[in-house]
C-alpha cells in the first residue's frame, strides 16, 4: 500500500493539498478500495462468533484512509474542479459505487451483522452503539441485502449508472453556467446598477480579456444585475439564460438525465419493497413517509398562498404604477421588489453593504459561537489549502483544547459550482480512547474585493454566511464514538436546524452591533436600519415560501411517484407547479433540469427539509428569545443536545431534550408574517 511517490498513500493529517498532483488520485483510490475490500475479507473471515466489536465496529471504522482522500478529492471537485479533475471523477465515481454494492451486498458479511442484530436486546449496548448497529443493519437491508442474486446484479448497475448520471448532470449545470456570458460594451447597460456591481463586471470583464462589462450567471453577478438593471430586455435575456440552463438542445442538455435518474431510482426503490423512491428515502427521515410531507407542504401552501396572491398583486400595481408594466414576469421581480422594499423601508442593499464588510460580518459569526459556546477562531497561515483564497483558523475551547479545523473560501471562481455549502475534510470520532478532531470547510460565492472597495456583502449574503457556519459548528462541536454518527451525519430534515437556526442572529440588534459597522468610518449600524431590517424580514414571505413549497412538489412530482411514464421533464414539472404558479411560465425554460439538489447533491425526496426545518429553528430561537439570544446555558443545552449529538439518537427525542416540547409551526408563521394576527 505504502507509495513513496503519492502522497495520498502516506499517512496525514492535515489535508496536503499543495503536493498533491491530479494523477496521484486514480491510483490512491484504486489502492485504497483494494485495501478496504481486504478489511472487509479480514471481517468476514474472522473465525470467533460475530460480536459488536469484531463486526459492527470493525466495519465502522473500515477504510478511513479511503474516506479522507475521497473527501479531499470531492471537496476539491466542487470548489476547485476542471476538465481533468472531472474526468478523474467520471472514473472513481463508479469504482466508489462498486465498492459499497460489493459490501453492501456481501451476503457472508451480512450473516454477521444480522447475527450482531438479532442479538441486540441480550446485548446491553449504549444509546450510541444501538443506533450504529440499527444504521449498520439497514444500510444492508436497505440496499438489496435480502434480494436474491439476481436483483442484487441489478441493483449494482443501477447505482453504477446513478453515480454516473449524478456527476453527469452536475458537470453539466456548471458548464452551462460558466459559457454564458453577457459582454456589454455601452455604459448605458448598466443604468441602475450600483458603482460597485459596475466595478466587479468591468473586473470580471478585464479578467477575461475584454473591453466593458461582464454579466454571468454566477450568482454574485447575476443577481445584482436582475436587482437593480434598467433595461428590461436585458434583464429578460439573463433570466432565460439562467432558467434554460441545461434544457437547451446541445451537449449539457440534461432532460434525458433526469428522466433516466428518477427512472432508475424508482426502479431500485421497487426491487427493496418500496412503493416510490420517497418511501424508501423518507423511511429514515423525521417525517417518515410521503403522505406526511405532501400534507406538510400543502398545509404551508394553504395558510401562505393567499399571502404570496396579495403580495403579487401589491408588486404588479407597483410596477404599473411606476413603469407602465402591464404584466410582471419573472425578470421583473428582483427589480421591483427592490424598489418596493427600498419606497416602503427605504432600505436597500446599497444602503447596508458599507456596513457587512466580509471580514467583519465573519468575525461576528466567530462572536457568536464565542458567546454561546466560549470557542475562539485564530487565523492561522501554516496549514496547506486548495487555493489562495482560502482561510484557515484553529477554533479551541475555553480550556484552548483544539476544537476543530476550519477553513473559509468565500469567493467565485470558475472552477467553483455556484451556491454555498459545508463539508467536511476530516470527521470527528473517537478512538482507541483519543478525540479525533474534525476539520470542516465553509465554500461561499460572495463578490470579491476591488480596487477601491472591499468584499462588501448584501443583507441576505449575510444571513447565507451564518447559515453555513451554522452547518460548521455542527461538524466542529462533533464529540461521538463513531465518525458516520458524527457532526451533519444526521437525519436529512434535520440537518437544517444548526444553519437555519443561526440565520436568526442577524436580525437581532445585540448580534448586529457586534459585527455591523461601516467599512470606512467604523460607525456600527444605525438603528433605524436594525429595525428596518427586522421590519422588512417579512416582505415578500409569502412569495418566497410559495417558492420553496414549489421546490419541494417538484421534487415529490419525480420521487413521489412512479416516474416510468413521464416522457416530457417540461411537462411534468409544469403539472406539478400548477398550485405554486404566480409568474407567467417561461416555454424555454424548465427547473428541473438545473435542479442540483435533487438530482446530484444528495436532496431527492428531501427538499420540503428547508421549511421544516424551519418549524424547528423558529420555535428554538423562541426559546432564545425568551431567555436572552447571547444565553449561555441555553447555548450549552443546543451544543450538548443537538450540536455534539450528532445522529446518535432520534432528532425528535434531541429536540426535546433542548427544548422541552416538539415545536409548534406558530412560530415560523409569525415570523414570517403569514398570519392575520
Amino acid at each position: 500500500m505504502k507509495d513513496l511517490n503519492n502522497i495520498l498513500l502516506e499517512n496525514f493529517d492535515l489535508a496536503p493539498f499543495s503536493k498533491v498532483k491530479n494523477e496521484y488520485y486514480l491510483p490512491a483510490f484504486k489502492t485504497l478500495i483494494e485495501a478496504k475490500k481486504e478489511e472487509i475479507n479480514s471481517i468476514i473471515t474472522n473465525l470467533d462468533s460475530p460480536t459488536f466489536e469484531n463486526t459492527i465496529e470493525e466495519l465502522e471504522y473500515s477504510g478511513e484512509k479511503l474516506d479522507r482522500v475521497s473527501s479531499l478529492f470531492f471537496n476539491i471537485n466542487s470548489a476547485e474542479t476542471n476538465s481533468e479533475i472531472q474526468k478523474i471523477a467520471q472514473e472513481i465515481s463508479p469504482l466508489l459505487s462498486m465498492l459499497g454494492n460489493d459490501i453492501a451486498l456481501n451476503n457472508d458479511l451480512f450473516l454477521r451483522v444480522k447475527y450482531v442484530y438479532d442479538e441486540k436486546s441480550k446485548l446491553n449496548l449504549s444509546t450510541e452503539k444501538t443506533t450504529l448497529l440499527d444504521k449498520v443493519y439497514k444500510s444492508f437491508s436497505r440496499n438489496g441485502a435480502n434480494l436474491n442474486e439476481s436483483n442484487k446484479e441489478i441493483i449494482r448497475n443501477i447505482d453504477k449508472q446513478l453515480s454516473s448520471l449524478s456527476l453527469k448532470f452536475s458537470e453539466n449545470v456548471l458548464a452551462e453556467t460558466n459559457n454564458y456570458e453577457l459582454h456589454l460594451t455601452d455604459i448605458k447597460d448598466l443604468r441602475g446598477l450600483p458603482d460597485g456591481e459596475i466595478e466587479a463586471a468591468a473586473l470580471l470583464a478585464k479578467n477575461k480579456g475584454k473591453d466593458g462589462w461582464l454579466i454571468t450567471l454566477a450568482y454574485p453577478s447575476f443577481i445584482p444585475f436582475m436587482k437593480y438593471a434598467e433595461s428590461r430586455e436585458l434583464r429578460k435575456s439573463i433570466q432565460i439564460a439562467a432558467g434554460s440552463k441545461c434544457f437547451k438542445k446541445n451537449e449539457f442538455n440534461n432532460e434525458d438525465n433526469v428522466l433516466k435518474i428518477s427512472k432508475l431510482r424508482h426502479q431500485r426503490a421497487n426491487l427493496l419493497g418500496y412503493t416510490t423512491h420517497a418511501d424508501f428515502v423518507l423511511e429514515e427521515r423525521m417525517a417518515a413517509n410521503p403522505l406526511t410531507v405532501m400534507t406538510f407542504l400543502n398545509d404551508l401552501l394553504e395558510k401562505a398562498k393567499p399571502f404570496a396572491e396579495k403580495e403579487f398583486k401589491q408588486l404588479e400595481d407597483f410596477a404599473k404604477k411606476l413603469d407602465g408594466i402591464d404584466k410582471l414576469e419573472k425578470w421583473d421581480f428582483g427589480f421591483y421588489s427592490e424598489k418596493l422594499k427600498n419606497k416602503l423601508f427605504n432600505l436597500d442593499d446599497e444602503k447596508l453593504k458599507p456596513y457587512f464588510k466580509l471580514e467583519n460580518v465573519i468575525n461576528g459569526a466567530f462572536s457568536v459561537a464565542e458567546k454561546l459556546f466560549e470557542l475562539s477562531f485564530v487565523e492561522v497561515n501554516n496549514i496547506d489549502t486548495y487555493h489562495k483564497d482560502v482561510k484557515t483558523y484553529e477554533v479551541k475551547n475555553n480550556n484552548n483544547d483544539l476544537v476543530s479545523i476550519f477553513y473559509a473560501d468565500f469567493h467565485p471562481r470558475e472552477g467553483k459550482r455556484n451556491g454555498a455549502w459545508m463539508s467536511s475534510l476530516k470527521n470527528q470520532k473517537i478512538k482507541g480512547g483519543i478525540n479525533q478532531r474534525p476539520h470542516i470547510s465553509n465554500v461561499c460565492n460572495f463578490t470579491k474585493p476591488t480596487n477601491s472597495k472591499p468584499s462588501l456583502l448584501t443583507f441576505e449574503e449575510v444571513t447565507t454566511l451564518f447559515h453555513e457556519f451554522g452547518h460548521g459548528l455542527h461538524g466542529m462541536l462533533a464529540n461521538t464514538n463513531y465518525p458516520s454518527l458524527s457532526g451533519t451525519s444526521v437525519s436529512w430534515d434535520f440537518v437544517e436546524l444548526p444553519s437555519q437556526i443561526l440565520e436568526n442572529w442577524c436580525y437581532e440588534k445585540e448580534c448586529l452591533d457586534i459585527f455591523a459597522k461601516h467599512y470606512i468610518t467604523g460607525e456600527s449600524i444605525p438603528i433605524k436600519f436594525i429595525e428596518k431590517i427586522k421590519e422588512s424580514s417579512t416582505f415578500m414571505q409569502g412569495i418566497s415560501t410559495v417558492r420553496q413549497i414549489s421546490l419541494g412538489l417538484l421534487d415529490m412530482s419525480w420521487h413521489g411517484v412512479d416516474p416510468s411514464s413521464i416522457i416530457n421533464v417540461k411537462d411534468n414539472e409544469s403539472l406539478s407547479l400548477l398550485k405554486t404558479n404566480l409568474f407567467p411560465s417561461i416555454d424555454v425554460n424548465c427547473q428541473s433540469v438545473a435542479f442540483s439538489h435533487i438530482f446530484a447533491g444528495g436532496y431527492s425526496s428531501g427538499y420540503y427539509s428547508y421549511k421544516w426545518a424551519e418549524v424547528l429553528d423558529a420555535d428554538a430561537f423562541e426559546y432564545f428569545k425568551e431567555n436572552g439570544i447571547f444565553n449561555k446555558e441555553i447555548g450549552k443545552s443546543f451544543a450538548d443536545n443537538i450540536l455534539s449529538k450528532g445522529g446518535t439518537e432520534q432528532p425528535m427525542l434531541l429536540y426535546k431534550k433542548f427544548r422541552g416540547q416538539e415545536p409548534k409551526p406558530e412560530a415560523l408563521l409569525l415570523r414570517s408574517g403569514l398570519t392575520n394576527k
